[in-house]
């Protein structure tokens, strides 16, 4: 999502981004969409794709060629490869221009300063596990302005928050356990921040659900109806976003489609 309501699509499948314009009727394709390869000009399941709006293009997970691709947003025939060897599931870009990429075989996150080929491990890195200074196959990411790192930490049904510098994180959302009640998650990915400390995550349990900080239980704010696919159901949610206009956008895996609900006649949301 950007500025202008444009939504930028990693489709998985398909292996491509897709861009939708604010009341467009199809999408175009804007990076990929060749079959599967490992050619500049092609992706192999991309799970996660994010706007660069200072230079104007794309950052793109490709999973499966075990890199990041920066792409032009108009008229990019073809992408750079910015990080490389790396099992890569989320990105996320703070305000200082450091990236971030969470690599769900070695368990860690690492921060880039665009142009880096190492990086520095900023959550995780101890190893597979659930101690406190461990993931267990991490996801998408959400970085603060104070280059807080928010981690969907899946297999340990969990998000987790790791403030700058600290050697291990602390619960943001969810339970030591996995269950679909408000005390737990099942199965979390996609994670966002609200400047209140807000988190929002997308639950595999077909809901999206908001923890406010120091909270033991969550609130199921869309979904929550079993899986399907009436207006008012989700099936498998991967990851969500918000516009400038508080409307929650929802990526609903199962049904092959993006879902938008506003958060303003929403009453179980309440964003200050």
């Amino acid at each position: 999502m950007d500025d202008n309501q444009i939504v930028y699509i990693a489709d998985w499948g398909n292996h491509r981004i897709v861009q939708w314009k604010n009341g467009a009727t199809s999408g175009q394709i804007v990076a990929g969409g060749k079959g599967t390869g490992s050619q500049g000009d092609q992706l192999y399941h991309p799970p996660d794709v994010i706007v660069d709006r200072e230079t104007n293009s794309l950052l793109i997970c490709d999973e499966n060629n075990r890199r990041v691709m920066k792409w032009p947003c108009e008229d990019g025939k073809k992408g750079e490869m910015i990080v490389n060897n790396i099992d890569c599931w989320g990105l996320a870009l703070d305000d200082h221009r450091f990236l971030y990429v969470s690599d769900y075989k070695k368990h860690e996150v690492r921060r880039y300063r665009i142009g880096e080929t190492n990086g520095t491990v900023v959550a995780g890195g101890n190893r597979q596990g659930n101690r406190f200074n461990q993931l267990n196959h991490p996801t998408y990411l959400f970085v603060d302005r104070d280059q807080t790192v928010y981690v969907s930490d899946r297999e340990n049904s969990r998000v987790m928050k790791w403030v700058k510098s600290a050697k291990e994180g602390v619960f943001a959302a969810g339970a030591p356990s996995r269950n679909n009640d408000l005390t737990h998650l099942y199965y979390p990915y996609g994670v966002f921040v609200d400047s209140s400390g807000v988190v929002y995550v997308a639950d595999l349990g077909h809901r999206v659900m908001r923890w406010r900080e120091g909270e033991t239980h969550g609130t199921e704010i869309v979904g929550g109806n079993g899986g399907g696919d009436e207006a008012n159901q989700l099936y498998h949610p991967t990851d969500l976003s918000f516009d400038r206009h508080d409307n929650l956008y929802v990526s609903d895996q199962r049904n092959h489609r993006i879902q938008r609900f506003s958060m303003k006649t929403n009453s179980n949301y309440r964003r200050k």
